[in-house]
Order: C-alpha cells, then structure tokens, then sequence
C-alpha cells in the first residue's frame, strides 16, 4: 500500500463517486476492514457496503460508556444490514473502569488512561487479529483540525491504507442520503473519549 501515490490517486478518486472509490479499493487487497462507532452519520457508509460488500469485517469497538440510543441504533442496523460484527470490549468491566477512573473529562490526569483501556487497547487488538492492509472508514474533511490534513486516502502509522468514501461530503448530503435510503441519524451519540465533537479519540491516529 506504500506504494502507491496518495496525492495522484486522491486527485483521481476526489470526482468518483462512495461507491467507486469503495469498487476501486476492494480491488487492493482480500485483508479488509471496515470501522464504526454506530455514531450520527454511519448508516451510510454502512449502507455502502450492503450493496458492495456485505462479508466486509465490521470492527466495532464499544466502550461500554455508549448512550442507550446508540447500542439501539447498533442493534437495528446489525439487524437490517446482517452485518458481520466484530465487536471489541475493554478487558475490564464498566464498572471496574468506573470506580478506578470514574469517566474523566479533558484536563483530568485520568482521561488518557481511560481514553487506553476503553478505546485504544480494543482497536489495537482488533488490528493484530484482523491484520488489514484496507480500512474502511467514515471521517469527513472539516470534522476536526487533523482530518482537515488528510484525503480520502490516507496511511495509518503502521501503513494501512485508509479510505474515506464520504471525506469530501457535508452534513447536508449525508442527510439528504439518510433520507433516500430510509435510514436514520443517531442524534444523541457521544464519545466520552473525544468529549468534545471536533476532537479525536485517538484510533484514527494511530
């Protein structure tokens, strides 16, 4: 995947459609995933790939701290896609995490150790087993100040190539596709480790 020249290639796949950029990468190699966090807008990558890859490893990693709108918006989506799930937990229970850290804000000492158990630890895990070279994701241009510097392509520290189908679309286009399809938002979602909606958690630095 290092070999191929992201800055021409993202030129190329900036005026294709989600779902010939998808056909193009799937053409790249048999190792992929494809990640979610059943947040505000993932019924449409994931509709995607209903239609172009329904055997697609769906990696979800769920910190056990998710509101209980979004394990009903999983449930559903799972359901009416079939999706194959992979899901990945903290090694401890909620509760332990609970009483040791509680659920650190940004600024609490606390807040990169939990932000390690609940979310990093899982999706590394999920790295070493599944060991992709293509990974699937849903991040959009304009969402935070580091995915402002990527593209539809990008590679990951340890040179997985990432795809964004959707990176160059707005909230309006999505919601106009949501509607199309009959699918719905997740509008209560919250990550409690970004805390804040225009920061990162940490897997896509990775």
């Amino acid at each position: 995947m290092k070999n191929i020249n992201l800055e021409e290639r993202n030129k190329e796949l900036k005026y294709k459609t989600p779902e010939e950029i998808i056909d193009w990468a799937l053409s790249l190699s048999n190792r992929r995933i494809v990640t979610t966090s059943f947040g505000v807008y993932s019924a449409v990558l994931l509709n995607t790939f209903y239609r172009t890859d329904k055997e697609i490893d769906v990696i979800w990693c769920d910190t056990g701290f998710n509101m209980p709108e979004t394990y009903q918006h999983a449930n559903h989506l799972i359901k009416r896609f079939n999706l194959n799930i992979n899901m990945y937990v903290p090694e401890k229970s909620t509760e332990f995490i609970k009483s040791r850290l509680g659920i650190p804000t940004i600024g609490d000492p606390k807040f990169e150790e939990f932000t390690e158990i609940v979310k990093l630890e899982p999706f590394k895990r999920a790295l070493k087993e599944h060991q992709p070279e293509v990974w699937f994701t849903n991040i959009r241009v304009r969402q935070t100040e580091y995915r402002n510097s990527l593209d539809i392509l990008s590679l990951s520290k340890e040179g997985i190539l990432k795809v964004s189908p959707f990176y160059y679309w707005s909230d309006k286009e999505l919601d106009d596709y949501l509607s199309e399809n009959g699918l719905q938002k997740n509008e209560t979602y919250f990550d409690p480790t970004k805390a804040l909606i225009n920061r990162e958690c940490g897997i896509h630095l990775q």
